[in-house]
């Protein structure tokens, strides 16, 4: 408990009557003190200390006893060689307007040297002159490290690359950086206080669950990359977030309180844009390697067809459908016309016919059709007819439409009812148009891309390759 110095006095009540109202202010002033949390003393116009209260006792060991009385701070707190200037960088504030802010070296009582920063005041009498100085000190480094927690607090919410936002209970942002504001493509004062489903459309319950593990467990061992669907008035933008996550809680109560969640994320959807589109490449790679070999041990070309049909849907398309130029056109650009059945002779009137398709609805290898050498029904402008008429690939999509249309789609163009997504290659070998490949995509799957004809042009090669070395062995039987 603190003390500090009575002034011994008494008033006409007499012995009897203690100085009841002065005590109880003075016992009051004590707790007062020993209450902050601030280092405090007090000096009378001698120097002498007057006050000193608890966190002064934390800081240098010197209890409330042993401190109140004595004149200044030489020969206990401070070094001799030191005493005359602290004693009068203090005592100077009697003099001066407003707080004095001063650093010097203390004792503590055991010996040790603590580095403190005081801020000193003049303390005025009834009579308005001064009486005497107070003063607040604190380690220097217990200020700096307020400072620095203050500048790296500013800086993250200003500066920082990364986004930063901090979640409250609720999961509503409640402060937001300019990097953040920027990722949600709204303004920092637009985002506070809104559910996170608000601004995402895709990710909202991975990123919540995220957060209610955080303010329940703490944080966890490592960052976590979440892909997140971001609302923009033109339409969602598909973001990959690598996020990091601490838990809040108030430093001010004996209990932690939680106060929310520290959500720090940083955008990385190229890089694994660029790291998935790299391991697709690759795995295309090995599937056209494999498709080669095995087909190489095909000894009907019919079936080296297929094989390279199975394997160049893993992970590409649903549906796979090979239509070949009717034999009597292939026969005329075999003879001297010119194989690109681009008149309307040949082309005009749907001249290909259906020699393989992948089984609709089940799972399982492709199959070989079209035996009766019928053509296909296809209109007139039909994907794959196009793709032989320009003797390059063509890509269709059902587009936004409801379910029914999109099958109806779909259906129309003599697709499975599931198809939504269509690219048509041209097969060609030596020169000669052969037919036409279609993959096929459900509605659920991302549009062919150009890196996705690129592929497919490579395994309408090979097919092609093969489709001439079996109208050969045809014309030879």
């Amino acid at each position: 408990m603190s003390a500090s110095r009575r002034s011994g006095t008494t008033d006409e009540l007499g012995p009897d009557e203690p100085e009841r109202e002065s005590s109880d202010g003075s016992d009051l002033l004590a707790a007062l003190l020993d209450g902050m949390d601030a280092a405090l003393c007090a000096f009378d116009a001698d120097a002498v200390v007057t006050h000193w209260n608890r966190e002064a006792e934390r800081i240098l060991g010197w209890t409330a006893a042993e401190a109140v009385g004595r004149q200044g701070f030489a020969g206990w707190a401070v070094r001799g060689a030191d005493a005359a200037e602290v004693e009068e960088r203090l005592m100077s504030a009697m003099d001066a307007s407003g707080r004095q802010v001063n650093e010097f070296a203390l004792l503590t009582k055991d010996g040790g040297r603590v580095l403190v920063r005081t801020q000193s005041a003049a303390v005025r009498g009834p009579d308005g002159k001064p009486a005497g100085v107070y003063c607040a000190f604190s380690e220097v480094h217990t200020q700096i490290d307020l400072e620095r927690s203050i500048a790296l607090s500013e800086a993250l919410l200003e500066d920082a690359s990364w986004g930063v936002v901090l979640v409250d209970a609720d999961l509503r942002p409640a402060v937001v950086n300019a990097h953040a504001a920027k990722a949600f493509g709204t303004g920092r004062t637009s985002v506070l206080g809104r559910p996170l489903g608000e601004l995402l459309s895709q990710g909202v319950e991975e990123l919540e669950s995220a957060l209610t593990h955080v303010l329940a467990q703490g944080a966890p061992p490592a960052p976590a990359e979440i892909w997140v669907s971001v609302r923009e008035p033109e339409g969602d933008r598909r973001r990959c977030w690598r996020c990091g996550f601490v838990r809040l809680a108030s430093p001010l109560a004996e209990e932690p309180v939680p106060l929310g969640v520290g959500w720090m994320f940083q955008d990385v959807t190229e890089v694994r844009q660029s790291e998935q589109e790299s391991s697709l490449v690759r795995f295309r790679a090995q599937q056209l390697h494999r498709a080669a070999r095995a087909a190489a041990e095909c000894e009907d070309p019919a079936e080296a067809v297929t094989v390279h049909l199975d394997f160049a849907l893993a992970g590409f398309a649903d549906h796979a459908l090979i239509d070949r130029v009717a034999d009597r056109v292939a026969d005329r650009a075999a003879d001297g016309g010119s194989g690109d059945v681009g008149d309307a002779e040949s082309v005009g009137r749907a001249h290909l016919v259906r020699i393989a398709a992948t089984p609709s609805g089940v799972p399982g290898p492709s199959r070989l059709a079209g035996q009766a050498g019928l053509p296909v029904r296809y209109d007139q402008g039909h994907p794959a007819l196009r793709c032989v008429e320009r003797a390059g690939s063509v890509r269709a999509d059902a587009g936004a439409v409801p379910a029914e249309e999109a099958r109806a789609w779909a259906v129309s163009r003599q697709w499975p009812a599931d198809a939504a997504h269509a690219l048509c290659t041209v097969l060609r070998s030596r020169g000669r148009t052969l037919g036409a490949v279609t993959f096929l995509r459900g509605a659920g799957r991302n549009a062919f891309e150009r890196p996705d004809a690129m592929y497919a042009e490579e395994v309408a090669h090979r097919i092609a390759t093969a489709l001439d070395l079996l109208g050969a062995a045809g014309r030879q039987e």
